[in-house]
C-alpha cells in the first residue's frame, strides 16, 4: 500500500511539471530561415506562426512561386527548431523514468 501512495505522489508531481513544461515550451520561439536569410520566420513552441520577414528582393511577379516555396522551407526550419527545444525540455523532464521507446508526451 506504501508503494502505491508513494507512486501516486510522483505521478502527481510529474504531472505539475509537465504542465509547467508546457507553459514553457509555449512561451518558446525559434526563428526558422530560408533562400539563405531571404525568408525569415519566427513561430511559437506551439507552431503558430509569430512573425514573417521577407526581403524586398524577392518582390517580383516572377519569383511568386519561389517566394511561396522559400516561405513553407522556412516555416519547416522554425518548426523544426522548436520541436528539438521541445524535446530537450521533455527529456530533462523524464530523465530516470521508465518509458517505453517511441512514447510521445505530453499524454
Amino acid at each position: 500500500m506504501r508503494d502505491i501512495m508513494g507512486m501516486m505522489g510522483k505521478v502527481k508531481e510529474m504531472q505539475a511539471k509537465m504542465e509547467q513544461m508546457q507553459a514553457e515550451i509555449a512561451e518558446l520561439t525559434a526563428e526558422g530561415k530560408a533562400g539563405g536569410g531571404l525568408v525569415t520566420v519566427i513561430i511559437s513552441g506551439k507552431g503558430e506562426l509569430k512573425s514573417l520577414k521577407i526581403d524586398p528582393s524577392l518582390f517580383r511577379e516572377d519569383d511568386v512561386e519561389i517566394l511561396e516555396d522559400l516561405i513553407v522551407a522556412a516555416h519547416k526550419d522554425a518548426k523544426d527548431k522548436a520541436e528539438a527545444l521541445a524535446a530537450e525540455k521533455t527529456k530533462a523532464l523524464t530523465a530516470g523514468l521508465p518509458i517505453p521507446p517511441g512514447f510521445k508526451l505530453p499524454f
